[in-house]
């Protein structure tokens, strides 16, 4: 199918844990097509984080495979699977992960950077996407001088900017009050809706949940339910 853009074919994954196998991720399957608005929800320990991680290319499973726009992570050497984040992929982090020194315009301008753009064309496309979350306003501030669910909106453009095939968000609400969650959640719903952007949460906070069109249950590494 050319709208899948994540296909998770029987991945495991075991953890030793003070020398005792912890077994994360039994056996999941599933697929994700484009602009879908997905959570993977659980209780810690569920698997939800590490399935994240397998899926960005950031950890790799004992058995099975993760295919990303076609291309099977399993068959890509790290400097490969780098380039692949890089074009493919945005990620955005519970702690923000912004680099202090940048202003949050020179933040989201980093990836853009990396992939050789067009100056004119990144000062369009960065401007734009903080416009998209509310911050055309705070353009030269640098994360010190930005509230939390701020710092966490520049990260959401900062995942844009390359125009990834999909998001992963993992517990992006975690640091944030109720109100900023709801800001935070209110622009990727919208993004969704109006630019097809595919997000993949890992979450265990009822609000994104309830605000998910699919939601994708691990309970001790292994998919209990899958609802849409």
């Amino acid at each position: 199918m050319s709208d899948v853009v994540v296909r998770c074919s029987g991945i495991s994954r075991t953890y030793q844990e003070e020398s005792v196998p912890v077994q994360a991720l039994q056996d999941v399957d599933f697929e994700v097509c484009k602009g879908e608005f997905i959570s993977l929800a659980g209780p810690s320990g569920s698997g939800k984080s590490t399935l994240l991680n397998i899926i960005g290319g950031l950890d790799r499973p004992d058995k099975g495979d993760v295919e990303v726009a076609g291309v099977k992570l399993n068959d890509l050497n790290e400097s490969e699977l780098s380039d692949l984040r890089l074009q493919k992929m945005g990620f955005v982090f519970q702690a923000y992960n912004l680099i202090p020194v940048l202003s949050a315009r020179e933040n989201v301008e980093f990836i853009m950077q990396l992939q050789n753009w067009d100056k004119k064309k990144m000062d369009e496309r960065t401007v734009s996407l903080l416009k998209s979350v509310g911050l055309e306003d705070k353009i030269h501030n640098k994360p010190n001088q930005l509230s939390g669910g701020q710092q966490q909106r520049v990260a959401v453009a900062r995942a844009l900017a390359s125009k990834p095939k999909f998001v992963l968000a993992d517990e992006p609400t975690a640091n944030l009050d109720s109100s900023a969650t709801n800001q935070l959640l209110d622009i990727m719903e919208r993004l969704n809706r109006e630019e097809k952007i595919t997000f993949i949460f890992a979450t265990h906070d009822q609000r994104v949940m309830d605000k998910a069109r699919r939601v994708i249950t691990l309970d001790d590494g292994k998919v209990i339910s899958d609802t849409k």
